[in-house]
């Protein structure tokens, strides 16, 4: 094995020093001459992170009075700076000369194959998680907009037809380059629909925020809030392959601050008019509180559009994690067999997420479950500990390790007593619906 080099010597242009404990630095075998510019990692960055979750942050703010505003922004921060120590990990390998190349490589080098795995099962929270959410929502949303129609057989049936649909495309669509020109259609569709419901709160202001109810800080909501937050900030389990998709890459600390912010000002302008116009009655998502009428219908649309296109994105994702790992390729098994085998991982993926779905039709609560446990490890555990395991901890300044040690604190208390909330949530539910379905004629 070669020397490692600097990282400077080994690019034509300046990189962040991402010293480790040797001030070395891992080779980049990566070709950046086609990559894509800071905007283009910016606009990535922005679509992987806003989606579905801002529909909840009212509601996350209901459940932790006006102090949650607080836990959005300590999250804003915590997760700006995990996503720049994430990346500095990728060039601090402990087993390698070479760049790191995935979320779950950094924890296999820096805590062995248990690490990874650990790792995988958390990010599978994700990737899994957050389609079983969106196949709950559009099941939801359907059968909403069919209402007094021929339309309205159910939000389970629409689930399961709207799965068959997308696993059409999952199937046939091999890469993340195949299904990436979707995201413009799905945050064109987002964004406007933020619009919408912004404009559609200010409408409602006048009738519903004076008899609303709020509250300072609620602390026994603290935990699933911060789930719920954590959820809505969620995205560095994709942040290697944008920044190995960028021509410099030394402007990524600062192409990730600036996303993460527009993300937070935009959680902000959606999430602090709903609380005050609505309360404690706020639901998630948020545009079930808006007056009836074609605006919330025509929301519920573009909601839907958004969350139709978002799935595939995230199937893809772990289903190549999984063909990696088995080594489903066209050398090993040829053309067709490898095509019959990648089709069997997606359908029976598919198939799982629907059952998942169709069996826990909880949106909100589904919600803070996946953001406690999926979420709160990703983007507040996780990097921190591999940070310290691939860089060192006595080489830092106090004030970093304290609020390193901070971080942690924060992530654990999600983890721990956001799952838990969640858990209770969902296990009410499941006895209310019951006790409903014994007491119904």
């Amino acid at each position: 094995m070669h020397n490692i080099q600097s990282l400077n010597s080994l690019r034509p242009y300046n990189q962040d020093s991402y010293s480790n404990k040797q001030g070395l630095l891992a080779e980049d075998p990566i070709d950046r001459s086609q990559g894509g510019h800071a905007f283009g990692a910016y606009y990535n960055i922005v679509c992987a992170v806003c989606g579905t979750g801002m529909l909840g942050l009212s509601q996350a703010i209901a459940r932790g009075g006006w102090g949650a505003i607080a836990l959005l922004l300590l999250a804003w921060w915590m997760v700006s700076y995990g996503s720049v120590i994430l990346i500095k990990c990728l060039y601090h390998p402990r087993k390698q000369t070479t760049r790191i190349n995935s979320f779950k490589d950094i924890t296999e080098d820096a805590f062995g194959k248990l690490g990874g795995w650990l790792c995988f099962f958390f990010i599978a929270w994700v990737l899994l998680g957050s389609p079983i959410l969106y196949l709950v929502l559009i099941g939801q949303n359907m059968n909403q907009i069919c209402r007094d129609s021929a339309g309205e057989i159910g939000s389970i049936p629409w689930t399961i037809i709207w799965s068959v649909i997308i696993a059409i495309p999952f199937v046939l669509m091999k890469t993340m380059k195949e299904v990436a020109w979707t995201s413009l259609i799905g945050t064109t569709a987002c964004f406007v629909s933020v619009i919408m419901l912004i404009v559609m709160v200010g409408i409602d202001s006048p009738t519903h925020a004076a008899n609303a109810v709020r509250s300072n800080i609620i602390w026994e909501g603290f935990p699933t809030s911060l789930a719920t937050i954590g959820f809505s900030m969620g995205g560095n389990v994709i942040y290697p392959n944008v920044e190995a998709s960028m021509r410099r890459p030394e402007s990524w600390s600062k192409t990730v601050v600036i996303a993460l912010t527009t993300c937070a000002m935009l959680y902000i302008v959606i999430a602090v008019p709903g609380y005050y116009v609505y309360g404690q009655d706020v639901s998630n998502p948020l545009y079930n509180s808006i007056t009836e009428g074609p605006a919330q219908t025509v929301i519920i649309v573009l909601v839907t559009i958004n969350i139709l296109v978002s799935v595939p994105i995230f199937l893809t994702s772990f289903a190549l994690d999984i063909e990696s790992m088995a080594n489903v390729t066209v050398a090993r098994y040829g053309k067709y067999c490898e095509f019959a085998l990648r089709a069997v991982i997606r359908v029976s993926t598919m198939v799982f997420c629907t059952v998942v779905a169709c069996a826990v039709p909880y949106f909100d609560y589904l919600m803070s479950l996946f953001g406690a446990f999926g979420s709160c490890t990703s983007i507040f555990i996780i990097p921190v500990l591999c940070y310290w395991r691939l860089t060192g901890f006595r080489n830092k300044p106090i004030w970093e390790n304290a609020w390193c040690a901070f971080v942690l604190v924060f992530g654990f208390v999600g983890l721990i007593f956001g799952s838990w909330g969640a858990v209770t949530d969902l296990i009410q539910a499941f006895r209310e619906d019951s006790a409903a379905a014994t007491t119904a004629p």
